[in-house]
C-alpha cells in the first residue's frame, strides 16, 4: 500500500508544480494587458508604432535610443506594438514592417545593430485582423569600451560537470562522455589526473552584435574573440570539492561576479557542497541561475527527481526563490528579462547535456540577452571616485616583471598612472607605476570601475606584493587595520556558542586571513547559533585594507558566519606588541586554537596562519 501513496504524492507534487510554472510563465511572458507601465529610467522602451516619422521626429527618436542604450550600458529592448501604459495593442504586418524600417534607420544613425528576439500575436479576434507585438534587441558597444562584459561564477558540488559544461560552451564541441571537454580549463597536472578543479580559472564566451556565438572553435585565440565580439561572458570556474572551499569563497568575494550559476548533476541531485555554495551566493547577494547537467546519463524519472529536489530547495523558507523551468527559446527571453530587475526572486532552471548538446542552445540564447545588474548612474558614481584596484593574483612574466590580476572596485586606471600599493606587513604603502594593461588577455589602455584586468607594474618587486593588497590613488590617503568591528550573524557552530578567543578565517573582498575574536558585545560574551552581535576581530598575521560596509564571511571547519564591517580601527605600530588575549591559552587547550608554537597546517580548510605577528618573527623569517 505504500507504493501507491508514494506515486500519488509524486503526481500531486508534479501537478502543483505544473500549475505554479504555468502561472509564473504567464506572468513572465509578454501577454496581453500584463506589461507594467513604461518607466522613464532603464533600457526598456515601449513603442506603439513608428510609421514615416518626420526628420525632427526621427532625430528625437535617435536621441531617445541613445538614452536607452546608455541606461543599459550598450543594450536596449524595444517592445513594438505596446502603448506607454503597457497595453499590447499590436500592429498589422504592414505597420510592423514600416516600424521595423524606421528602427533600422534609427540604429544606422548611431551605428547600432538590431536583433528580433520574438514576436507574438495579440488577441484581435473581435476585429478580425491579425496583429502582433515584437521584442527587439538593440546593441551598440559604448565608444569608451571595447566590449560589454558580464562575469558569471560557476558553483556546484564536485563531479557535477561544471568544467565540462564550460568547456563545451566556450569551445563549441560536445564532450565524449569521459571529460575531454574539461581538459582545456585545467591549469595544473593534478587537476588533469584527478579530474577536479582546485583553483580559480577563467573562460570567455563571446557574442557579436547580431547575437552569434564567438568561441574558441575554428582555432580562435582569446585576443581574436575579444576583438570580434561586442559582448563577452567571463566564466569564473570555482572548485566544488569541500577541501577547496576556502578557494571557492575567495573567488566569490574577490571577483565580484554579476551572476552565479549553480550546477547540479541529474544523476546525483542536490548533494555535497551544493547547498553550501547556494547559501554563499545568496549571502553575498549574487543572482542565481540553476543548471541541471548530465541529462543523458540517467532515465527521465531520475532527472525529474533531481529537478524536484532543486526546486524544493529554492522554494524553501531559507531561499524563498521562484524556480522557472526554461523549456523553449521564448522561456529563455522571459527568464533573462526577469533577471534584470533588482531584488528579483526568479531562478531560471536549465536542463542540459554536455554530451548530446540538449538545450545548450537555450543556455547560450539566455546568456546573449542577459543584461548587466549594475545601474548606469551607480557605475558613473564609482568611476568618479579615486582608483582602488583589488589584487587577487600575483605572478611574474619574463621580460615584463611583476604582474597582478584583480578587479577595479572604483575609479579608473590607465597606463603610466602612478599609484600606491599596500599595505605591507609593516602597514606601509609603496609607490608603483602601471606600465601595461590587459583585459581577457587582450591589451587595453584604460580600466573602469567593475572591470577585471591584469596590470604590469614598475618600481616594485614581486616579493613585496601579495594577494589581498590594493592599488590605490594617492588622493584616497589609504590606511590599514589589524582590528575591526563587524555585525556578525552565526550560521552554524558545532558547540553551544562561539566565545572570545575563537580563531577563524575571515573573507572580506580580496582579503583572506586568519583572525581572532577579541570581544563580543553582549552580556554572555558569546554568540549562539542564529544570533547576531557586534564582534571585534584582530588579524593574526599582518594589517589589511578593509572598508566600512564590506560584507565578510568567517569560517573555521564547520563553523560559518556572515557579517558586515561597521568600524575600522586604524593601524599603529603599537598593535604589533599587543599581548595575547587572556582566553587564548584556554581555547588552545580545548582545540579551538592552534598552539602558538605549533606549525601551521597546509590544508586548504585550515587557517592560513596560526601565530600572531611580531617584528622579531619578521626579522627571523627574513
Amino acid at each position: 500500500m505504500a507504493q501507491p501513496q508514494n506515486t500519488n504524492s509524486v503526481s500531486l507534487h508534479n501537478n502543483n508544480k505544473a500549475i505554479q510554472d504555468k502561472k509564473l510563465k504567464e506572468s513572465l511572458k509578454m501577454e496581453l494587458n500584463n506589461l507594467p507601465p513604461e518607466e522613464e529610467e532603464g533600457n526598456i522602451e515601449y513603442k506603439l508604432k513608428l510609421i514615416n516619422p518626420t526628420s525632427s521626429r526621427l532625430e528625437h527618436l535617435v536621441t531617445q535610443m541613445k538614452w536607452r542604450l546608455q541606461e543599459g550600458q550598450g543594450e536596449a529592448i524595444y517592445k513594438i506594438g505596446v502603448e506607454d501604459n503597457g497595453i499590447c495593442s499590436g500592429l498589422t504586418d504592414s505597420e510592423l514592417e514600416s516600424t521595423m524600417n524606421t528602427l533600422k534607420s534609427m540604429s544606422e544613425k548611431i551605428g547600432a545593430d538590431l536583433t528580433t528576439l520574438r514576436k507574438r500575436e495579440v488577441n484581435s479576434e473581435a476585429l478580425g485582423i491579425r496583429k502582433q507585438v515584437a521584442e527587439i534587441l538593440v546593441r551598440k558597444v559604448p565608444d569608451d569600451q571595447q566590449f560589454l562584459d558580464i562575469r558569471i561564477s560557476v558553483l556546484g558540488n564536485a563531479d557535477a560537470g561544471k568544467s565540462t559544461l564550460l568547456g563545451v560552451l566556450t569551445h563549441g564541441e560536445h564532450d565524449n562522455g569521459r571529460g575531454r571537454a574539461r581538459l582545456n580549463l585545467f591549469r595544473h597536472l593534478h587537476e588533469i589526473q584527478s579530474g577536479r578543479t582546485s583553483c580559480i580559472s577563467h573562460e570567455i564566451l563571446g557574442f557579436d552584435s547580431k547575437g552569434n556565438v564567438i568561441n574558441y572553435s575554428e582555432s580562435r585565440t582569446a585576443e581574436e574573440i575579444c576583438s570580434a565580439a561586442s559582448k563577452i561572458i567571463t566564466f569564473i570556474d570555482l572548485a566544488g570539492h569541500h577541501k577547496y572551499l576556502k578557494t571557492t569563497i575567495f573567488g566569490l568575494t574577490s571577483h565580484h561576479p554579476d551572476f552565479a550559476v549553480v550546477v547540479v548533476s541529474a544523476n546525483r541531485g542536490v548533494a555535497g557542497t551544493t547547498r553550501e555554495h547556494l547559501g554563499l551566493a545568496m549571502a553575498l547577494g549574487v543572482p542565481i541561475i540553476a543548471v541541471v547537467t548530465k541529462m543523458d546519463l540517467c532515465p527521465t524519472s531520475v532527472s525529474d527527481r533531481a529537478c524536484r529536489q532543486l526546486e524544493q530547495l529554492l522554494t524553501s523558507a531559507v531561499c524563498s526563490k521562484i524556480p522557472f523551468r526554461v523549456r523553449s527559446e521564448d522561456d529563455a527571453y522571459s527568464a533573462a528579462a526577469a533577471m534584470a530587475g533588482e531584488n528579483n526572486k526568479v531562478v531560471p532552471v536549465f536542463t542540459v547535456s554536455s554530451v548530446t548538446g540538449k538545450n545548450l542552445s537555450l543556455l547560450t540564447t539566455f546568456f546573449n540577452v542577459l543584461m548587466p545588474q549594475k545601474n548606469v548612474r551607480e557605475q558613473e558614481k564609482l568611476m568618479q571616485k579615486p582608483a582602488e584596484f583589488q589584487v587577487d593574483e600575483v605572478f611574474t612574466v619574463p621580460e615584463v616583471g611583476a604582474v597582478v590580476g584583480g578587479t577595479l572596485y572604483h575609479g579608473t586606471l590607465a597606463e603610466k598612472d602612478s599609484l600606491l600599493i599596500g599595505p605591507t606587513t609593516e602597514g606601509r604603502y609603496l609607490p608603483v607605476r602601471v606600465t601595461t594593461i590587459q583585459r581577457n588577455r587582450a591589451p587595453c589602455r584604460i580600466v573602469r570601475a567593475g572591470q577585471a584586468a591584469s596590470l604590469s607594474l614598475d618600481e616594485v618587486d614581486k616579493d613585496d606584493i601579495r594577494k589581498g593588497m590594493v592599488i590605490v590613488s594617492e588622493r584616497l590617503e589609504p590606511s590599514c587595520c589589524l582590528r575591526f568591528e563587524a555585525t556578525a550573524y552565526l550560521l552554524y557552530h558545532p558547540t553551544s556558542a562561539l566565545s572570545v578567543g575563537f580563531q577563524c578565517t575571515v573573507h572580506a573582498g580580496n582579503v583572506r586571513q586568519t583572525a581572532v575574536v577579541e570581544s563580543i558585545a553582549n552580556e554572555e560574551e558569546s554568540l549562539r547559533l542564529n544570533e547576531q552581535a557586534c564582534i571585534t576581530f584582530r588579524f593574526v598575521c599582518s594589517p589589511e585594507y578593509i572598508r566600512t560596509g564590506s560584507t565578510l564571511i568567517f569560517r573555521e571547519r564547520s563553523t560559518k558566519g556572515i557579517g558586515q564591517v561597521t568600524k575600522v580601527m586604524p593601524f599603529s605600530s603599537s598593535d604589533f606588541c599587543q599581548p595575547r588575549h587572556k582566553h587564548r591559552r584556554r581555547f588552545a587547550s580545548s582545540g579551538s586554537l592552534s598552539s602558538p608554537t605549533s606549525s601551521s597546517s597546509n590544508s586548504d580548510d585550515s587557517p592560513t596562519q596560526s601565530r600572531p605577528f611580531s617584528p622579531k618573527r619578521q626579522h627571523l623569517e627574513r
